[in-house]
């Protein structure tokens, strides 16, 4: 994994102040230097720029970016006409964020259409495909990717994200200079780029909060590749293009195929993402989803003579303070030390405590840009961290929820009945906190429900189905696009801040794709919830976990904490330099803070209630000031 940044203006020439451009890749680069700790470097030439910072996976002593590569003789006749057309001596040069699972099989095919390599890393791999098939090459990855290509030839600039946007990429325009990074951050550092939010922005934060709007970087003027697309810049506006679609069509496996294609696909991504030239590890919470992530790589690793290391987390006195509710039914301690008896694991119980949870939780916020999910994101955080001391790359369990209608709102009849998200259905604490002068300014409630609408039209249709399977339909596009979103957005940030790689194998676009068609009735089979997931794991998984609750990602129940997010809001509210004094109202806020927290009534998802609205406002009330935003009402 890395982190790039650039720049490209065909009406600028770079080379007459090199000084200055030189010292703004190195800035754009060195702000991301979380992403890639081990080497940097930069590319600058008349119209362009270009920086990448490392993080070594596979051949660590190879693979440097920039990378320049030229293809001759002349590629094939299949490249793309229309991008990246094929010439002699074609010359290009990328930064690359991402792996390629399947780079050793492209390797392979390349090198039989005469291709000639100077290193075993998958950036060369994308290059030359690149330059012998233009960016159609794009159709044969698996993998999760942000790159960015500068085509000398045709003088123009390639962005591309991986189909589900597990890599993220941000562009903006600064006049006529077309900007790029893979964090907010780096866009931020290049010369004269303005930090500023306006009301749009502000109902991002509020309205939908902590997550975003797909394509919106929320700050003022800043975009976002879209997950499955490609960008090309050639000196006027950005051509955002499409190259992966979900498409609904009907089902025909029976229920034995069924189980035994989703088996294949599960367990083939998780050994594809075994691939690394340094050890792994797997984050085991003792839920369906990371035990039978660990179950295939510590059968793998044994194969190979190894022993897998796995990580579990909770917080310091849950053992005391945990409440069961409907959305946290269990804790995860005895299932955990299930799976490791079962797959006999070299592991690690990791614990955060009131301090460490709070220290990080403004932290969180400087790895993501942007005000996010609260103390969940700030004790990942902490997490990689302890991780990322022995290890660089891990792979998860995230996602299989979203794809396999694990989450409650897949389930509830108010759900189905919502015209809103169904994983933010109470909006009156967004509301409640806030001037009433900030609330005439800001519509919402109204910003929230037109996203909600705009991505119900956007949900592929199928011809014929019942209005209950199209709203099931509904509801799983609305998580691949927001929840998901936000989940991969908060599992990237916090890893690469900590320089630890995460790997989501249940986001490989094959399961997505096939998924997306299997009917509701076999994906909860039986009335059970995930019950095609659980049948597909059986044999690799002990029954205790195969028949196990969902319990979601553990946060704390301790009253310290929460007393110190009290302690803290008043603090700041008690300021009135405090850019957050001017959108909250201090006197609704002392009458919340006089009720008992709710932690059964949630805001956001399954794990944001009253104590996480504290820590979201706090969060909020930071990145103004350290990012110094300009707040334009």
């Amino acid at each position: 994994m890395c982190g790039i940044a650039g720049f490209c203006n065909l009406h600028e020439n770079f080379r007459e102040d090199p000084g200055k451009y030189y010292q703004a890749l190195q800035s754009m680069g060195q702000v991301q230097k979380h992403r890639g700790p081990d080497a940097d470097g930069v590319f600058l030439q008349r119209h362009v720029g270009l920086s990448h910072v490392r993080l070594s996976i596979l051949d660590p002593g190879g693979g440097a970016q920039p990378m320049t590569r030229s293809a001759s003789p002349c590629a094939n006749s299949n490249s793309d006409p229309g991008i990246g057309t094929a010439f002699c001596n074609h010359v290009a040069t990328i930064v690359f964020n991402g792996e390629i699972y399947n780079s050793p099989a492209l390797r392979a095919e390349l090198l039989r259409e005469g291709a000639v390599f100077e290193t075993t890393c998958d950036t060369e791999v994308i290059l030359l495909g690149y330059l012998m098939h233009g960016l159609n090459f794009i159709h044969s990855l698996n993998g999760i990717f942000a790159f960015a290509i500068w085509d000398d030839a045709a003088q123009r600039l390639l962005l591309a994200r991986d189909r589900l946007g597990v890599k993220p990429l941000f562009y903006a325009f600064l006049g006529q200079t077309f900007l790029f990074s893979s964090e907010i951050k780096g866009i931020l550092r290049f010369p004269g780029f303005p930090s500023a939010v306006d009301r749009e922005g502000l109902c991002e934060i509020f309205g939908l909060g902590p997550a975003k709007t797909y394509g919106k970087g929320v700050f003022q003027g800043i975009s976002e590749v879209l997950p499955g697309h490609s960008l090309e810049f050639a000196g006027g506006n950005p051509l955002q293009t499409p190259y992966w679609q979900l498409e609904s069509r009907p089902h025909e496996d029976s229920w034995a195929q069924t189980v035994e294609k989703t088996r294949y696909l599960v367990t083939d991504s998780i050994h594809m993402q075994l691939l690394s030239d340094v050890p792994v590890c797997t984050f085991l919470s003792g839920g369906i989803d990371s035990s039978l992530v660990t179950a295939v790589c510590s059968k793998e690793l044994k194969r190979r003579g190894q022993v897998l290391s796995t990580y579990s987390f909770d917080f310091a006195g849950n053992d005391k303070n945990f409440r069961a509710n409907d959305f946290q039914p269990s804790q995860d301690r005895p299932f955990v030390d299930r799976m490791v008896s079962h797959c006999q694991t070299d592991h690690h119980y990791l614990e955060c405590d009131n301090g460490d949870l709070f220290a990080h939780l403004f932290d969180a916020v400087n790895a993501r840009d942007l005000p996010c999910m609260a103390d969940v994101e700030s004790s990942m955080l902490y997490f990689c961290r302890q991780v990322a001391r022995h290890h660089k790359v891990t792979l998860t369990g995230e996602c299989a929820d979203e794809i396999f209608g694990g989450y409650p709102w897949f389930h509830k009849k108010e759900c189905f009945e919502a015209t809103i998200f169904p994983w933010s259905m109470d909006f009156l604490p967004r509301t409640a906190l806030l001037r009433d002068e900030v609330l005439e300014l800001l519509p919402l409630e109204e910003y929230a429900r037109n996203a909600y609408e705009t991505t119900l039209r956007e949900c592929p249709a199928l011809s014929g189905e019942s209005s209950e399977e199209r709203r099931r339909r509904e509801i799983s596009y609305l998580n691949l696009r927001w929840f998901m979103q936000t989940l991969l957005d908060r599992m990237d940030r916090t890893s690469m801040h900590a320089g630890l790689e995460a790997r989501v194998p249940f986001a490989d676009h094959r399961i997505v794709e096939y998924l997306w068609n299997v009917p509701w009735e076999m994906k909860c089979h039986g009335g059970v919830v995930k019950g095609l997931l659980r049948e597909a794991s059986r044999g690799l998984l002990p029954e205790e976990i195969l028949t196990r609750k969902k319990s979601p990602y553990p946060k704390t129940y301790d009253p310290a904490y929460e007393g110190l997010l009290r302690k803290e809001l008043l603090t700041v509210l008690s300021d009135p330099a405090q850019p957050l004094t001017r959108l909250l109202d201090r006197n609704k806020v002392l009458k919340y803070l006089e009720k008992p927290s709710d932690y059964g009534r949630p805001f956001y998802g399954q794990l944001m209630a009253g104590p996480q609205l504290l820590a979201y406002l706090l969060q909020v009330g930071y990145w103004l000031r350290a990012y110094n935003v300009e707040v334009r009402l």
